[in-house]
């Protein structure tokens, strides 16, 4: 039995600001958000916003985010409908907040979880993340262009018996 969450696009968008106001390029920002995730559902049993991810060629990527950030560049995403303006343009690679995170969003975990992957995987090359992200058993685990589940991910992390344990109990 797959293990479901539900999603906060409010949360994602208010994510996608916070991370971008530090590290702006769009495929960095995303794989952020993918390690921010992992390291939180591996410390608090859940993900930050519930988002899904994809195994794309480049990488895990954190789909409605992707999604969110298309649908601001304007070539992609028609069929999401946001719920207000993200606030943010996209402009070449990079995300360009236009105003500051709406932080009584996000919890005090979140924001450590994202704190800590800014701090470790925020300033690393393109290649540098590429050749990480690939290393990842929930990565690999999949065909490209296949959703990464909560399980796969959850068995990934070092504590992974625990936390699905806790996600099927909790």
């Amino acid at each position: 039995m797959a293990i479901r969450y539900s999603v906060d696009i409010h949360k994602a968008i208010e994510v996608l600001l916070y991370v971008a106001n530090q590290v702006p390029d769009t495929y960095n920002a995303l794989k952020v958000i993918y390690f921010a995730d992992k390291h939180h559902l591996g410390e608090y049993g859940r993900l930050i916003y519930g988002d899904d991810y994809v195994a794309m060629r480049l990488g895990p990527v954190p789909s409605l985010a992707y999604d969110i950030v298309k649908k601001m560049r304007g070539d992609g995403a028609s069929w999401l409908t946001l719920p207000k303006s993200p606030d943010f343009s996209v402009e070449g690679n990079n995300i360009v907040p236009n105003r500051t995170p709406e932080l009584d969003l996000l919890s005090e975990s979140d924001i450590e979880s994202l704190n800590k992957a800014i701090e470790q995987y925020g300033k690393m090359s393109f290649g540098e993340l590429r050749d990480i992200s690939h290393k990842d058993e929930a990565f690999r685990a999949v065909d490209e262009k296949d959703i990464m589940s909560l399980e796969l991910i959850a068995q990934s992390l070092p504590n992974g018996d625990e936390v699905l344990e806790y996600l099927r109990n909790g």
